[in-house]
């Protein structure tokens, strides 16, 4: 018997949130004329902004570690305390990067639980790789230990026995880091938003929440493997995960197809662009990324494949200008840490992102599917 601790909605109503009509999202830009965001502002995702202070920082050379004590806040997925760590490097560039590592819901519990402020030497994280554009830059580190793709807000009791036995935290976790970050770095002259698998889904619920705190700040989204292909016309899926972590306000009520028959994010991804007009989003995944393919769609390669085809190209075509996507043939699984010399065409992944930040006149759409002779 699963059981939540925290407040609870029924599909039922979390459907007629989620489908019920409104305005086609191609079309209507109220919302933008105000503020980008402004209605999920409204629906509440801003509510732990402000609410949490470090219970230690330590320094490491140019970097801090922050680590936010147990209680009802910021916890990782089995209640261990919640850490993540500033590296300042006198930059007016800053790099916000949120961690992977897996889901857990009352069918499949894959996820790490803890959370580690050390920030990993790699790819775009390392600051001594000649070819990563983002060396320079000053760095907020986002570990990811909550299972809820760092936006969760509910505790359940799954064996019914009166404790938590998942802490879904991730909105609080993301907040607190947030909340650092705009302390440490108040006014960056561009963001980076990036993160992988988990991270990846993670840059889709944070991005508002950067846009609250940056308002006129360019932010450039860099999602690695984690870019919304879903169980292909089952919405169910998602609108069961999104109601077990506490997630709805994120889907702003006016967008009717958000979470549309289709199944999949897409919708809701080209949504966010249609709010803000000073976001440019990076899309990498392999073909048949098997991480979400086999182990938590259960979709196998082909359909992943097929399903991640058609999504991107609807979202390069909602905003040709603004949205580039980097697909080799494979299974693999991320690549900015994990691969960043994965090359298609002779160009690395390091290579594309410097193109995107650097030279955005030579920033191209490569698939290997395509492009290959």
């Amino acid at each position: 018997m699963i059981k939540p601790v925290l407040r609870s909605l029924s599909l039922i109503l979390l459907s007629g949130a989620f489908l019920g009509a409104c305005s086609d999202n191609d079309n209507d830009n109220s919302a933008n004329s105000t503020q980008p965001f402004s209605e999920l502002f409204d629906q509440g995702i801003t509510r732990y902004l402000g609410v949490y202070t470090p219970m230690s920082s330590e320094s490491q050379g140019d970097t801090v570690q922050h680590a936010f004590g147990a209680g009802d806040g910021p916890l990782c997925l089995r209640g261990g305390e919640y850490a993540m760590a500033t590296r300042d490097k006198g930059s007016a560039e800053l790099l916000i990067f949120l961690e992977g590592g897996g889901a857990c819901w009352s069918d499949l519990c894959a996820a790490t639980s803890e959370a580690s402020a050390v920030i990993p030497p790699a790819g775009i994280n390392d600051p001594e790789r000649p070819d990563n554009p983002t060396r320079t830059w000053s760095q907020v580190y986002v570990p990811y230990c909550d299972g809820s793709l760092h936006s969760g807000d509910r505790d359940w009791d799954d064996d019914g026995d009166g404790q938590t036995d998942r802490f879904h935290r991730g909105l609080h976790n993301l907040s607190a880091a947030l909340d650092v970050a705009v302390t440490t770095f108040p006014s960056p002259s561009r963001i980076v938003l990036a993160g992988n698998s988990g991270g990846g889904l993670g840059t889709v619920f944070a991005l508002p929440l950067v846009r609250f705190l940056y308002p006129d700040v360019p932010i450039d989204v860099i999602n690695d493997s984690g870019i919304g292909v879903s169980k292909p016309g089952k919405p169910e899926f998602l609108m069961q995960l999104m109601e077990e972590w506490g997630q709805e306000a994120f889907i702003p009520a006016s967008c009717d197809n958000c979470i549309g028959a289709d199944g999949h994010l897409t919708d809701y991804l080209i949504w966010q662009l249609d709010q803000d007009d000073d976001t440019r989003l990076a899309l990498l995944s392999y073909t048949q990324d098997s991480v979400f393919a086999d182990t938590f769609l259960a979709i196998g390669g082909p359909a992943f494949e097929t399903a991640m085809l058609q999504e991107l190209g609807e979202q390069e075509a909602a905003h040709p200008e603004r949205v580039r996507s980097f697909i080799p043939i494979g299974t693999g699984h991320t690549f900015v840490q994990l691969e960043p010399d994965k090359a298609i065409g002779g160009t690395s992944v390091m290579q594309w992102l410097d193109a995107m930040l650097n030279s955005p006149e030579q920033w191209s759409t490569l698939n290997e599917l395509t492009d290959s002779p």
